[in-house]
């Protein structure tokens, strides 16, 4: 049984998939988000997720590492994982593009990635899905942003631990329900993430945790658990989970703002928070003038759905008056973007409204 907690439709399927059009970016298929708890496990999820509409390819872009903001981050999920596995064998599962995976093996680490959708030339980077066929098993797995995008998240942790012989350490990093809704940030709320959590949720999957915690200001959470304490989640005791009742407030106010300013509108962030920020001050009638990414894999191409284009920053500063509102999708990255601009905007940190 669930109960449905937020609702919003025809969201871009993939909101890091780039095109080479705008009416392209207008055609991308879309799907609607219907959040709901499940009433025995805890578990928040998109009930109106359709798996087969999930496609990856090499036009989808979402490297992060271009920011030294993110690569500190990096180095603090370096350091965990210093801690619990430094002399063991890893696994990353899901390892995407390698960035992490070859970040750890340049630190002297014992890792093989897996992957079925890698496109790189890593020979300890396997394509394939991790199962028992796979034939691989380690004493630790790294699972860094996958568990969100995985329907039945459970099940795929019990066929890890059957995969891995029932034993293992395994380390776990996801978005962050609670600072989703601590700070109304309604634009992170996407399509392709079926599930959202809370480190409830993992403190009733596993038995023994033996660390846990907060990073990236708080929207990442972690945890470093034993495999063999995996457990069903249907006989743990719930709570009841709800979305603050303004949660959404503050399209309306962004929209209102944007439309009553004698200012450029700019958007700085062509990723998911950027794609879906902008989707909603579009809907809401209102007009984006810019987006810009330092991603140059994003540059010069258009973002799903509302079809706007992707500058560098270098033409943004030409094209945008000084004193124009940037609105910045990732309060961590306010001080690099300040530096990059010369300080010379109004910034708004949506996500610390």
């Amino acid at each position: 049984m669930t109960r449905e907690l937020y609702r919003a439709d025809q969201l871009p399927v993939f909101q890091n998939r780039m095109f080479s059009t705008a009416e392209a970016a207008q055609a991308c298929a879309r799907g609607d988000v219907a959040l709901v708890q499940d009433a025995q496990t805890g578990l928040v999820f998109n009930s109106a997720f359709r798996p087969e509409l999930m496609q990856y390819d090499a036009d989808y872009q979402n490297e992060q590492a271009v920011s030294s903001v993110f690569r500190s981050h990096l180095d603090e999920i370096t350091l965990i994982v210093e801690r619990h596995f430094r002399s063991r064998s890893l696994i990353e599962v899901g390892c995407g593009k390698a960035y992490f995976l070859e970040h750890l093996q340049g630190l002297g680490f014992k890792i093989t990635g897996i992957d079925p959708a890698y496109e790189g030339d890593n020979p300890k980077v396997v394509k394939a899905r991790f199962s028992r066929e796979a034939g691989l098993q380690a004493e630790g797995l790294i699972l860094r942003h996958v568990l969100e995008h995985i329907q039945q998240p459970a099940d795929f942790l019990a066929e890890l631990h059957v995969a891995n012989g029932g034993d293992g350490t395994i380390f776990i990093e996801v978005p962050c329900l609670d600072w989703i809704c601590s700070h109304r940030a309604w634009f992170d709320i996407f399509y392709e993430h079926v599930n959202y959590f809370r480190l409830d949720d993992f403190r009733r999957l596993f038995g023994r945790i033996h660390e846990s915690g907060h990073v990236f200001g708080g929207q990442y959470l972690y945890v470093v658990a034993d495999l063999a304490s995996l457990r069903d989640t249907a006989q743990a005791q719930t709570e009841r989970f709800e979305f603050p009742a303004d949660f959404a407030a503050s399209i309306g106010r962004f929209a209102d703002r944007i439309r009553t300013r004698n200012a450029a509108a700019v958007v700085w962030g062509g990723a998911s928070k950027g794609v879906i920020f902008s989707l909603f001050m579009q809907r809401a009638g209102v007009r984006i003038d810019c987006v810009v990414d330092i991603n140059p894999a994003k540059q010069g191409r258009y973002l799903p759905a509302t079809g706007l284009r992707v500058s560098s920053p270098g033409e943004m500063l030409t094209q945008v008056a000084a004193g124009a509102d940037i609105y910045v999708m990732n309060g961590n990255y306010l001080a690099e973007i300040r530096r990059m601009t010369q300080d010379k905007f109004n910034y708004m940190t949506v996500d610390h409204e």
